[in-house]
C-alpha cells in the first residue's frame, strides 16, 4: 500500500470526465468492493528530506476515485520502468463472454444481481441480459468465441441458427477476424432455412428479394468452405516457410557455404540473406 499523498499523477482528470459512464462505473465498483486492478507507480529519487514520491504510470481514474472517496492509501505495483506505454498497451479489456462467466461465478458465490449492478453502475436488467447471454448457443461455438470481442447483438444472431450452423458461423467469424453484428447478420441471411431455429421468422433484408437471398445462401456456403480451406493451407504453408527459413539460417552460419555462394551464386546468396533476416513468420501468422 502506498500513501496517496506520495503519488504524483502525470495528467489531471477533467470535471466532465467524472460525469462519463466509464468513470461512474469505476466509482461505483471501487465504492462497493475496492480497487481490483492496482495502480502502477514508479519510484522517484528521494527528496532532500528523505521523502519518497512515486510517479503514476497507470490508473489516473482509480486514483481520482480514491481521493473522491476520502481514501488515504492505494494498492500499487512498483514498476522498474518509467514508461507508461509499457503497461497501457498490455491492458486487455474483458470480452463479453468472459464478462458473462464472471457474473455467473459471482451469482454462484451468493452475490445478488442488484449488488453486481450497483458495483458496475448499470441497470439490474443489463445484468440479467449478460447472465443469459449464452442461453441457446452450443458449447462448441462458445469455446471458439470465448476470448473474442464478439458483440452481444452478434451472439443473439447466433441463437437464430441450429448448433451445427452456430459452429460454422463461429469458425467463419474467427477466420475472418470479424465479430461484428453486421457480419453475424450477413451469415444468418446466408443460412439455409433448414439451419435456422425459427423458420417461421423470415430473413428480411431491406431492398433484397427472396431469390437474391437464396442465391446469397449458395454463394456464401461455397465462399465459407473455400475460406476455411485457404486458412488451413495458409497455416501449413507458413509452417513450411518457418522450417525452411530456420534451415537457411543454419546454412548461412556455415562460413564455407557462404563463401561458396558468394563466389558462384552471389544473387542467390543475397536472396537467402534477405529471407534469413526477415521477421519471424510465426509472429505474423
Amino acid at each position: 500500500m502506498v500513501p496517496i499523498s506520495q503519488i504524483l499523477p502525470v495528467r489531471t482528470v477533467r470535471p466532465e470526465s467524472r460525469k462519463g459512464q466509464q468513470y461512474l462505473r469505476l466509482f461505483a465498483s471501487i465504492r462497493e468492493i475496492g480497487v481490483i486492478e492496482p495502480l502502477i507507480v514508479y519510484p522517484q529519487e528521494r527528496t532532500g528530506k528523505g521523502e519518497q514520491r512515486y510517479t503514476l504510470l497507470d490508473g489516473h481514474y482509480r486514483l481520482d476515485v480514491l481521493k473522491e472517496l476520502g481514501r488515504t492509501e492505494a494498492f500499487c505495483l512498483i514498476a522498474t520502468d518509467d514508461e507508461a506505454f509499457t503497461y497501457n498497451h498490455k491492458v486487455n479489456r474483458m470480452a463479453p463472454i468472459q464478462e458473462h462467466f464472471m457474473i455467473l461465478r459471482a451469482l454462484e458465490h451468493g452475490v445478488t444481481e442488484e449488488r453486481i449492478a450497483a458495483t458496475l453502475s448499470v441497470d439490474a436488467r443489463a445484468i440479467k441480459l449478460k447472465r443469459d447471454l449464452l442461453v441457446g448457443i452450443c458449447p462448441e461455438a462458445v469455446a471458439l468465441l470465448k476470448d473474442r470481442k464478439v458483440t452481444a447483438k452478434a451472439l443473439r444472431e447466433l441463437k437464430r441458427a441450429v448448433p451445427m450452423r452456430q459452429i460454422e458461423m463461429a469458425e467463419l467469424m474467427v477466420a475472418a477476424n470479424n465479430f461484428s453484428t453486421d457480419y453475424a447478420m450477413c451469415l444468418i441471411a446466408a443460412t439455409p432455412e433448414k439451419d435456422l431455429v425459427d423458420t417461421d421468422k423470415a430473413k428480411v433484408l431491406p431492398g433484397v428479394r427472396a431469390e437474391d437471398i437464396a442465391r446469397m445462401e449458395r454463394e456464401m456456403e461455397l465462399l465459407g468452405k473455400d475460406f476455411l480451406m485457404i486458412e488451413e493451407s495458409h497455416g501449413k504453408n507458413t509452417l513450411n516457410l518457418v522450417l525452411a527459413v530456420a534451415y537457411l539460417r543454419k546454412l548461412l552460419d556455415n562460413a564455407s557455404v557462404v563463401k561458396y555462394l558468394s563466389q558462384r551464386h552471389s544473387d542467390i546468396l543475397g536472396e537467402f540473406q534477405k529471407l534469413a533476416e526477415a521477421p519471424d513468420l510465426r509472429a505474423s501468422s
